[in-house]
């Protein structure tokens, strides 16, 4: 029994010195076994003594054996046990990798350009109207014809005024043959000098009538002033006109201007003759090129702006004067942009910011173990959270003026889930698809 004994501790002590050498591991601590062969050892070696020997030695171990389990137990309940809790609510509670969408930071080359909106305004327009009250007697054209310069418009009831025409060539007829009886009357003699110059003062009143009579029946045919195109008409035959009452409007649609405003500030870099594109919501995916035509000589009190006017060819007629219009003015030379997309930015009270992925710090390993590698190869991410100074924005893409560098990888989606440093992983089909076209409010 006693070599069993004896086997069993020498066992015990080598399988506990190799394992403690590295050989081979145990699921427990190798120092378990080192102190079992060593209290069996010592029993052994006990019980080999006399009894008056033995009895204070066991009383002694008996001892020391409670002490070391109620110190043990002691050990576990407020040592170990709050421990392991910790741990496994760490690893219950621990942040999983979030995924996002990112795209590195890209240089591209901006032109400079000056933003701003307008409305299209008529090369010429205006509200035809009657200088003359009257009854329309007939209508020459029909809503958005395009008419020529002297095209008639509108005929205003002149029935009355040709009547007095005709008694003015009348009168006027009388008075050239008076005016020639009393000058043959003088040259003879047989007449005073006064009653020529009578004469002559009735001749030119009749032919001043007759030329006001002439005014009037051409002030009730109404023409267009200048060619263009004409709106929807507001009257109708037989209908009263009262002095100024609008009957059609008269637009000159090519070339067409674009009225807008600029702030003050913007004087150092507009010139007259400086090329500007237009977008209308009317005809979206089409660019119309013009040019500056004139600049305001002076900056509004009120606004502190600078009214420019931009001119574009409108050969076709479809810019209609009132319509919306989207201006950009080229102001410099192409440069160097850094742009991210415009989802990336956090725009924010306190400051625009952006989430940069960079590489996790290594985690410190657990007592004898060794540090554990990413099980898919790729280096950990953490969002770092940036502060950046937003310029300018042009449709999807936004410029950044300080807070990223080129290259480095900025999170484009999934935001609103990160916090400064938490884990993340690049995903592609995280992020939304690009619109085709950048909403507006």
């Amino acid at each position: 029994m006693f070599r069993i004994l004896w086997a069993l501790v020498a066992l015990a002590a080598i399988v506990g010195g190799a394992a403690m050498l590295g050989f081979f591991a145990l699921p427990f601590s190798p120092v378990v076994l080192l102190a079992a062969a060593g209290v069996l050892a010592a029993l052994l070696i006990l019980s080999l003594a006399p009894l008056k020997v033995r009895r204070p030695v066991v009383f002694l171990l008996v001892f020391l054996l409670l002490g070391g389990f109620g110190g043990g137990l002691y050990y576990f309940q407020f040592y170990i046990k709050p421990n392991m809790v910790k741990g496994f609510i760490a690893a219950a509670f621990a942040p999983k990798p979030s995924a996002v969408s990112a795209e590195p930071a890209t240089m591209e080359k901006w032109t400079p350009q000056m933003p701003a909106i307008g409305s299209l305004r008529a090369f010429q327009g205006i509200d035809i109207a009657p200088q003359i009250a009257g009854i329309i007697s007939a209508i020459h054209f029909k809503s958005s014809d395009d008419v020529a310069a002297g095209a008639p418009l509108v005929q205003i009831d002149d029935s009355v005024e040709q009547a007095d025409l005709r008694n003015g060539l009348a009168q006027l007829k009388n008075a050239d043959v008076s005016l020639d009886r009393q000058q043959t009357l003088v040259v003879g003699g047989n007449t005073a000098k006064a009653q020529v110059d009578t004469a002559v003062a009735a001749r030119d009143s009749a032919a001043a009538t007759v030329e006001r009579t002439r005014a009037v029946i051409a002030q009730k045919a109404i023409v267009a002033p200048f060619a263009g195109r004409l709106g929807i008409s507001k009257v109708d035959v037989g209908q009263f006109l009262a002095v100024g009452t609008s009957i059609v409007t008269l637009q000159q649609l090519d070339p067409i201007y674009v009225d807008f405003q600029s702030p003050e500030g913007s004087l150092r870099t507009l010139a007259v003759g400086q090329q500007a594109t237009m977008t209308l919501d009317a005809f979206p995916g089409q660019t119309f090129t013009g040019k500056i035509a004139a600049i305001d000589a002076r900056v509004s009190q009120d606004t502190r702006n600078l009214l420019v006017r931009a001119e574009f060819p409108n050969p076709d007629h479809k810019l209609l004067p009132g319509m919306f219009a989207n201006i950009d003015v080229t102001t410099g030379a192409p440069v160097d942009v850094l742009t991210l997309p415009r989802t990336a930015i956090i725009f924010s009270l306190y400051g625009d910011n952006v989430f940069v992925a960079k590489p996790a710090p290594p985690a410190p390993p657990k007592a004898g173990e060794a540090q554990a590698a990413p099980s898919d190869g790729k280096p950990a991410l953490i969002a770092e959270r940036r502060f950046v100074r937003v310029g300018e924005i042009r449709g999807e893409r936004v410029s950044i003026l300080e807070g990223v560098n080129a290259g480095e990888l900025v999170v484009t989606s999934g935001q609103i889930k990160l916090q400064p440093n938490s884990p993340i992983v690049i995903d592609a089909g995280a992020g939304l698809p690009t619109p085709a076209e950048t909403p507006k409010p």
